[in-house]
């Protein structure tokens, strides 16, 4: 019984979360591929065997595979998945070769790589503004309604009804911005408070405490300072934010979670932050499984959008096999006007595979340890 509550619980909103990302992802690529005349193949939620297929008026055969870890969107003439191959053209009659991905200009190519990490950004654009339109906010005021015992911010004296005003400088608006502002902090931070009026500064280490959505759920280990907030979800208010307002706040959401990644990738690279942060599909199955069961649907879509930016983002990075690989050598062929020899990249798509399986096992290997501390410490 309670290995069908956990298959509830957190096997089937990862495979509703991983499947819709992917999704999004690879219609991207589809849709410019087709507007732009290349000939799609497959296109596959998953990988491996087979589990269901269609095929399309214009030839696309549509799959469902066995292994739901990705997909892909196979353009015609590609002898696998990667679109990375050299093409024989000769199997093809000339007016096939005018569909084929491999036959097109460099801008084209640059336009359907472009379009699968773009189109997870409309898709996390259009999530938040969906909830901030239609259901309201999810801002909670940062006003601290409760102090951890025994935790930095009661060492440095922080207390309930404390209004934090400035962190590190950083104007402080919302609670989120409190944990926007903690998360890419390294040891300490320099609070700016108002209390009773008055405006008071402390300085407050920061360091890994037990942290739970609520009680029914067993903590895990995360940075934080030692203050509560109201908790975090989407409610519905008397005045919604009418189109404009809600354009903006999901344009300020889509740019801090970039920004907010993109900090913590550069604080990894100089060694300021821990590399046990890189999580993998394991860490995203466990909190997205968290988030279904105990916050509810809404959180859950905007827990959904905040990933598709992260996919988005990191497919944009330029490593080869990733999408921002290709951007990288479609540019240099663009600027070059002429195409980038076959040798050197296949050497290039060596290399990302490498550097890819390495990220994979790291975050797998980090991803069984936090799962090891979470159940058993």
């Amino acid at each position: 019984m309670e290995f069908l509550l956990n298959v509830i619980h957190y096997v089937i909103p990862f495979l509703i979360l991983l499947g819709v990302l992917v999704f999004v992802h690879e219609f991207g690529h589809f849709i410019v591929a087709r507007k732009t005349g290349v000939s799609v193949s497959a296109f596959s939620i998953g990988f491996g065997k087979e589990l269901w297929s269609k095929t399309d008026k214009q030839g696309t055969v549509w799959k469902l595979s066995l292994i739901p870890l990705g997909g892909y969107c196979q353009f015609l003439g590609d002898a696998d998945e990667s679109s990375t191959t050299e093409v024989d053209l000769s199997k093809f009659s000339e007016e096939e070769q005018k569909h084929l991905f491999a036959t097109q200009k460099p801008i084209k190519k640059l336009a359907i790589a472009v379009a699968g990490p773009l189109f997870n950004y409309l898709f996390a654009f259009i999530v938040f503004f969906g909830l901030f339109f239609f259901i309201g906010s999810y801002d909670i005021p940062p006003i601290i309604t409760g102090v951890i015992e025994d935790s930095p911010a009661e060492k440095a004296g922080v207390l309930v009804n404390d209004k934090i005003i400035k962190i590190n400088g950083v104007d402080i608006k919302e609670w989120n911005d409190i944990s926007r502002e903690i998360s890419v902090s390294v040891d300490e931070v320099d609070l700016l408070l108002e209390r009773n009026g008055e405006n008071i500064s402390v300085k407050v280490k920061i360091q890994e405490m037990d942290y739970a959505f609520d009680e029914t759920e067993k903590p895990i280990k995360r940075k934080m300072i030692g203050i509560k907030a109201e908790t975090k979800r989407f409610k519905v208010v008397q005045d919604n934010f009418n189109f404009v307002e809600s354009v903006k706040k999901s344009y300020l959401e889509v740019y801090n979670v970039t920004y907010m990644t993109l900090l913590g990738v550069k604080q990894m690279i100089s060694g300021e932050r821990s590399g046990e942060d890189v999580g993998g599909i394991i860490r995203i199955a466990e909190m997205s499984g968290d988030i279904a069961k105990s916050r509810g649907f809404v959180d859950f879509l905007a827990f959904m959008a905040l990933l598709s930016i992260n996919l988005g983002l990191i497919n944009l990075f330029p490593i080869p096999l990733l999408d921002g690989g290709h951007v990288v050598i479609y540019l240099i062929e663009i600027i070059s006007r002429r195409e980038l020899n076959a040798k050197i990249k296949e050497y290039l798509l060596k290399v990302g595979l490498g550097f890819i399986l390495f990220l994979m096992m790291f975050a797998t290997w980090n991803d069984v340890k936090h799962l090891i501390t979470r159940w058993f410490e």
